[in-house]
């Protein structure tokens, strides 16, 4: 599969998300992803799915080392001593000895990143994380966190798809050398009706989510997008060997709009840069 590495991390440009699968049958969709190619898989403790991630990583005929695993903590437990104790639970949850990725899931509005941070240092300083990172911080969480954080931060996942800019907090991100990871890469279904994406898509053999994926790698990001159904792994994976022409990246990237943005919830989300 045409996968490509991302940033310090080496990030599989594009991975399976887990955010409300179906219970019981995420072990086995996992199993399914990593045998039709995927080598990157998202989860979180907030998902409920750990295990069941797990389970499907054990039960594929695929190396440990050749999956490129991702979870998160919630801001609940960015106290120093708590987020410790919150990684090594996910560890044990996910059945492994160590994660690709572990990322702080959104800013914590009651912990300074001077608390959390030199913890996450300590995790990947004694191989139980690979990597640290984060999600859901603006440009001014992101300058923080550099310079509290010794190792680099290997990507900050954010809501992006085409009907939403972020065009402010990505350019900083460019020139910080911090990749972007792109969560809701499919607005939620809302890309499959809209019609310039249709047509871009009938001109290529295409569903308008492969189009939105495909935008994204183009842009130099990861994408991680859901599904529920097997008959689908395929489909998104097929996604990274479209190559948009440039009108047509036009044409996406005009599509934001000042209420794109989906997911913002009250007690956790931040200021947002756009």
């Amino acid at each position: 599969m045409p996968v490509t590495p991302i940033g310090p991390a080496k990030i599989p440009s594009l991975g399976l998300g887990t955010f409300q699968m179906d219970g019981g049958k995420t072990a086995d969709l996992v199993r399914a992803a990593l045998s039709e190619g995927y080598r990157h898989i998202d989860t979180a403790q907030a998902y409920g799915n750990e295990e069941e991630v797990g389970q499907g990583i054990r039960d594929a005929d695929v190396p440990r080392d050749q999956v490129f695993l991702t979870t998160k903590i919630l801001p609940d437990r960015h106290g120093a001593a708590d987020f410790k104790r919150a990684a090594h639970e996910s560890l044990e949850r996910l059945g492994t000895d160590y994660v690709d990725l572990l990322l702080l899931h959104w800013p914590s509005k009651d912990v300074p990143l001077t608390e959390t941070l030199p913890v996450l240092d300590e995790l990947i300083d004694a191989g139980h994380v690979r990597f640290g990172g984060v999600s859901n911080f603006t440009a001014a969480h992101l300058q923080q966190a550099t310079s509290v954080m010794s190792h680099p931060v290997a990507t900050n996942q954010i809501e992006f798809h085409p009907f939403i800019s972020q065009i402010k907090l990505l350019e900083m991100m460019d020139g910080m050398g911090i990749p972007f990871e792109a969560y809701s890469p499919l607005a939620r279904g809302q890309v499959m009706e809209n019609d310039a994406l249709k047509e871009i898509a009938e001109a290529h053999d295409a569903n308008p989510a492969q189009i939105s994926v495909a935008w994204i790698l183009a842009k130099g990001g990861v994408a991680i997008p859901k599904t529920a159904k097997k008959e689908r792994l395929a489909s998104n994976l097929a996604s990274a060997e479209i190559e948009l022409s440039a009108d047509e990246m036009k044409r996406i990237d005009v599509m934001a709009k000042p209420d794109g943005r989906i997911i913002s919830p009250d007690n956790m989300a931040p200021d947002w840069d756009d």
